[in-house]
């Protein structure tokens, strides 16, 4: 039998059987550290967690939807076996799929709290100029760090939303001081996605597709990507300090890095055909562990002990 369509799209472009339990893990652990930072005894409300997570994975999906945009001319060249390129989905139809989504956020923000669309929009005007390459593709692609960290920031920004889904609506007007540290490790976490999907033996390189082991190399590539692992994991530390995780986490934080590490050495000294899918397994493994373990984990600890 054949599949839909959307099915089809959905399993190549945007699979939710790994974004969705990533985005939840992202957004529960950021009304939950907002919560355990506004009041240790408090608890975010189910309305909160439920809106910052369709808003979260729906600001993902527009994303995915951006890059079909921004990236048509080269996925037409280069990878004509994409869903847009080779006649699957249009781009008229994910433009009616984008307004749906941004039509959903805004329902689900006046649900909550209708004051929240102010926070929205910083982000949709944030995604409009990524669509555009902030009017400067040539000069940022030309600058592979620089257009990386813009792209980047785009996620702070959703957790940012995500946490106010708690702080605001329980009418706290100032985000608690502690709250930039955990959106740093958004921002790390977002690198470590990033360069971990990227990550590619020499034969599984594609003609047209630019990964940062074609760039750096092999030995490079993952230099940069352990480093923002041990970026992440200091962030971590400090946002752990502020709720009282700092051990647990340590503990967390050595087995995987040392799993993360021994798997980069091993890349490197030997780079076997797929080898570079374990970067991207142990990237969402190590974001979906410290997101847990910042948020979901100590605010069910203590709700169960109290």
């Amino acid at each position: 039998m054949r599949k839909n369509r959307w099915v089809v799209y959905q399993q190549e472009r945007f699979p939710l059987a790994a974004h969705a339990p990533l985005v939840a893990a992202f957004s529960c652990s950021a009304v939950s550290f907002s919560a355990l930072l506004r009041d240790p005894a408090s608890a975010p409300g189910w309305r909160s967690a439920l809106v910052a997570f369709v808003t979260s994975l729906l600001f993902f999906l527009q994303l995915r939807i951006a890059d079909e945009f921004k990236d048509a001319r080269e996925d037409a060249r280069y990878r004509p076996y994409r869903p847009v390129p080779r006649g699957l989905v249009t781009l008229g139809e994910l433009r009616v799929i984008a307004v749906g989504a941004w039509t959903i956020q805004i329902a689900l923000a006046l649900w909550l709290k209708a004051s929240l669309l102010f926070m929205l929009a910083p982000v949709w005007l944030y995604l409009l100029l990524m669509q555009h390459e902030f009017f400067a593709a040539r000069w940022l692609r030309r600058h592979t760090v620089a257009y990386m960290t813009t792209h980047m920031a785009i996620v702070p920004m959703i957790d940012f939303y995500a946490t106010a889904c708690d702080w605001w609506v329980a009418g706290v007007r100032q985000p608690p001081a502690a709250l930039s540290w955990f959106l740093l490790v958004s921002l790390c976490n977002g690198f470590v996605i990033e360069l971990g999907r990227k990550i590619r033996a020499p034969m599984d390189e594609e003609h047209g597709v630019e990964t940062y082991t074609a760039l750096w190399g092999a030995r490079g590539a993952t230099i940069v990507w352990v480093g923002a692992l041990l970026s992440a994991g200091a962030c971590a530390l400090v946002a752990a300090r502020s709720i009282e995780m700092t051990l647990p986490l340590a503990a967390l934080l050595v087995t995987l890095l040392g799993t993360c590490v021994l798997t980069a050495n091993r890349f490197v000294a030997h780079q076997a055909p797929a080898a570079g899918k374990r970067f991207e397994a142990l990237s969402w493994l190590w974001t979906v562990s410290m997101y847990l373990t910042l948020g979901l984990v100590p605010l069910l600890w203590r709700t169960l002990g109290a």
